[in-house]
């Protein structure tokens, strides 16, 4: 920054310059009229320039008699600022979303950001690495950068409080004037969720494939047979051919599922716009499974509301998500004999339907997992009800589209109830 001091100041120094200037005119005049000579005589034009530059310096700093010697004006340079110490230098990674520890050059915890006191509980400072993280694999990288002093990661899982997997990374931080020995930041990048669609993204190919490969040997066995051994058999092609269209029925139950799965997928992100009357779906598909009811010794007991009861959602697929869970609740809760079907708002006027049925019960651990893809409780048992295992994760893909939750109550020996909340 230049410091020109106040405008009577900057007023005086120019003056200055001026009388200095006027009393030196005659000489500057005689030096340009001989550096024209000299021009002339093809002295080189450099010398001739600078010679003159210097005679009309010393001209400004000839002293006068009623003038002080010309201030140069004062340049004010920005002071060096002090480099950070590791505390501060540490307070930086607090913006940072992610698990970040500062290490020292011998090992030693020098800061913790926020959101790795939180994944790994609280660190003390100044306490060596390994007193909280064991993990060999960890410990071996950090000793390998240090030694190289070049960049280094690895995966790491860590089981307590939840199961959750890191790519953890360690890289020095380039020299800081002042600040004494090396300085290395360990992060840690949460791969969970990617790991865990990896995980199902795989299940559903390995489950889909055996889901169809089961149906496909069957259909090819009976044809063989019919086409060897009981070519001529009449009883026989009646009897195979009855068990071929069930297993024909169940692969186009599945692919149907599947494709339903996709649509959904696709347009997940668009919500509905229109609004529509629950109680007339809830009538139509209570209507269209009472035959189902009967033949399995189910009775339906229906709770719906006079008035009507609107929400915003798609018919074709709520129609969907009410018959799944009406038809579940009738073939795996048939031990019960009776099963209840209500709508209604409850206290806060959020519109809720529920199946309620009265048969075995879900174990705990299940009760999480029931809207994976092919997650069954009991395969033998779904399998012989003509499940294919995605009834329930098009529900929740349903709900989810619509902006609703499916909730889950179960206790073993008195029932479930599946709660829809919109």
């Amino acid at each position: 920054m230049v410091e020109m001091g106040s405008s009577g100041e900057a007023q005086s120094w120019m003056e200055g310059i001026g009388k200095r200037l006027r009393q030196g005119w005659i000489v500057i005049a005689v030096a340009t009229l001989l550096a024209t000579v000299a021009l002339l005589a093809h002295v080189p034009t450099g010398l001739v320039l600078a010679s003159w530059i210097l005679l009309f310096f010393a001209v400004l700093t000839l002293p006068g008699a009623d003038s002080r010697p010309i201030e140069l004006p004062t340049v004010a340079l920005p002071a060096t600022p002090a480099p950070p110490s590791p505390i501060e230098l540490g307070s930086m990674f607090e913006a940072i979303d992610m698990p970040v520890i500062l290490l020292g050059a011998d090992g030693n915890i020098l800061h913790i950001n926020n959101a790795a006191s939180k994944a790994f509980g609280d660190l003390a400072r100044g306490q060596h690495l390994s007193a909280r993280l064991r993990s060999p694999g960890i410990l071996d990288m950090v000793r390998e950068t240090m030694r190289t002093n070049l960049p280094n990661q690895i995966e790491h899982s860590e089981r307590l409080p939840s199961e959750r997997v890191y790519i953890a990374r360690i890289a020095p931080i380039p020299a800081i004037e002042a600040l004494p020995g090396r300085l290395y930041a360990l992060s840690f990048r949460d791969v969970s969720d990617l790991r865990s669609l990896d995980r199902m993204r795989s299940d559903f190919v390995a489950n889909a494939s055996h889901e169809l490969r089961t149906p496909l040997a069957s259909l090819r066995g009976f044809i063989e047979t019919l086409q060897g051994p009981a070519k001529g058999d009449a009883a026989a092609h009646e009897r195979f051919l009855a068990i071929m269209l069930d297993q024909a029925t169940r692969m186009s139950r599945l692919v149907d599922d599947l494709l339903s799965l996709s649509r959904l997928e696709v347009k997940s992100h668009i919500a509905p716009d229109k609004r529509l009357d629950l109680v007339p779906l809830v009538r139509h598909v209570c209507d269209t499974l009472a035959p189902l009811a009967e033949d399995l010794g189910v009775e339906m007991r229906l709770e719906i509301p006079d008035g009507a009861v609107e929400v915003t959602g798609d018919r074709d697929e709520l129609v969907q998500v009410i018959e799944n869970l009406v038809e579940n609740a009738c073939k795996y809760g048939q031990d019960g004999k009776i099963i209840d079907v209500y709508l209604r708002r409850d206290e806060n006027e959020r519109v809720e339907f529920g199946v309620i049925d009265r048969g075995p019960g879900i174990p705990a651990e299940h009760v999480p997992r029931l809207t994976e893809r092919f997650y069954r409780v009991s395969v033998a048992d779904s399998r012989s009800k003509k499940g294919t295992g995605l009834g329930l994760a098009i529900v929740k893909h349903i709900l989810t589209r619509h902006r609703a939750r499916l909730i889950v109550r179960s206790e073993l020996g008195k029932g479930t109830e599946f709660t829809v909340r919109f």
